[in-house]
């Protein structure tokens, strides 16, 4: 795909910017990283108070820090909270004091097979407090020693925070992007999403003919979507015809998806044929490996049509949920990749329509301009295709079903079939899909 330069540059500086944000559920973290997503893309903040009920769940109380660190008795700081803010385990309560090597070890979490990871831990639902490390510095510890212990931070009444932004088009089916904004300094698992995202919604806003509505949400994992849900899932339900859920999305590893259960949505049928077309090797994963927010918003009862991208999966990278995701893991030039697929996967549906094949017999595409005069390189490839479409066009099966049979991708498809169409050829049934909800499409 090709580069854009200030796209990739613009990406990495905003990864730059919100890298050292502690971000977790709540807190002021969130609110900062939303606020400088709100200056390239008019996103809406949502405040939700604490204790507020979400079909299961309920919105937890409002964490914030401010300092934390574990230091000798005479003063030398082990950890640092404001070198890494992964050093305190996420949500930890206040605590200061000075405490036994025995005590402190039961509030310390290290990772042995990664000796010089600090790796990522929390304690949402449970209070308590805790520090992590780098396993070759817990190995250094003074056995016998006392360490006095601060995490200056606060648990109380407060709000979970997301937004959202809604982009009108002709039609008020809508396709849906979710990303995740709860990690702290994380690369690829945390701000790649966001980033893609944020730069899919500014092209979406630039394009200057929109089909289809699109929605875009921010918001913390889980417990964040599950409170979405709670506000919107009637409309959600008989609007939205795609969702996708872009999580690590930053390596330059190969592409992937996690499935839908049903594996057949018509944000399946998209995914698959996007990667599929573009030339890059791709790993399917089936609902059986989900772990993103897919759980939510692919629930029973929810069952919304919605897979999750991905470059590596979640888990399958050896930086995963450890300090060791850090920029270096992504790049602007990656996001941007992940970006390109993402737009395919618009253009694929904003082009999708029902072709019906208006003529009898095969039609002479020569009098309409469609056969080339002279035989050059490239133009029998594309008399196939011309041919293929209008063999396939019966009038049942949507372009996103046509495209997979003939082997071509819809990004040159919709641009024959608009011929097609124009040369009074082909007629267009209807737009979108075979059917809208689940995106079902006769295959043979």
């Amino acid at each position: 795909m090709q580069a854009n330069q200030e796209n990739i540059q613009a990406m990495d500086e905003l990864a730059q910017r919100l890298f050292p944000i502690c971000r977790s559920l709540t807190g002021d973290g969130v609110r900062e990283t939303l606020r400088v997503l709100q200056k390239r893309i008019p996103v809406e903040i949502h405040e939700v108070p604490t204790g507020t009920r979400a079909f299961d769940w309920t919105v937890p109380k409002e964490w914030n820090i401010r300092s934390a660190f574990v230091e000798t008795t005479d003063g030398k700081r082990i950890l640092d909270f404001a070198d890494n803010n992964l050093h305190v385990v996420g949500y930890s309560t206040p605590v200061d004091e000075t405490v036994s090597y025995e005590t402190l070890r039961q509030h310390l979490h290290t990772l042995e097979d990664q000796p010089d990871a600090i790796p990522y831990v929390t304690s949402y639902y449970r209070e308590d407090w805790g520090f992590c490390l780098e396993h070759r510095k817990f190995e250094k510890l003074d056995k016998d020693a006392d360490y006095r212990v601060v995490i200056d931070s606060t648990l109380s009444e407060g709000s979970l925070t997301y937004a959202d932004l809604v982009i009108p088009g002709e039609s008020t089916e809508e396709v849906l992007f979710t990303t995740y904004i709860c990690h702290p300094s994380m690369g690829n698992n945390e701000l790649s999403g966001p980033i893609v995202n944020t730069f899919l919604a500014d092209w979406v806003q630039s394009l200057s003919e929109r089909k289809y509505t699109y929605r875009f949400v921010f918001a913390p994992e889980t417990i964040g979507a599950l409170v979405y849900l709670s506000r919107h899932l009637d409309h959600l339900k008989a609007n939205v015809v795609a969702g996708f859920n872009a999580s690590c999305v930053g390596d330059g590893k190969d592409y992937s998806y996690i499935a839908s259960p049903d594996e057949n949505t018509y944000a399946d049928r998209i995914i698959r044929h996007v990667l599929a077309m573009g030339g890059t090797g791709f790993t399917p994963y089936s609902f059986l490996e989900r772990g993103s927010d897919e759980r939510q918003y692919c629930a029973p009862n929810v069952g919304l049509p919605l897979v999750t991208f991905c470059r590596s999966r979640f888990g399958t990278f050896p930086e995963y949920h450890t300090s060791l995701d850090n920029l270096d893991v992504i790049s602007g030039l990656e996001m941007n990749n992940s970006l390109k697929v993402l737009q395919r996967c618009c253009r694929a549906i904003e082009d999708n329509v029902v072709l019906k094949n208006v003529l009898i017999g095969e039609p002479q595409l020569g009098k309409r301009g469609l056969y080339p005069a002279t035989s050059k390189v490239g133009e029998y490839e594309k008399v196939r295709v011309l041919n293929d479409i209008i063999a396939y066009a019966e009038g049942k099966r949507d372009l996103l079903a046509i495209s997979d049979i003939i082997g071509a991708p819809t990004w040159t498809t919709s641009r024959l079939a608009d011929e097609l169409v124009q040369s009074g050829v082909l007629a267009v049934v209807k737009q979108g899909p075979h059917s809208a909800r689940h995106g079902s499409a006769t295959k043979s």
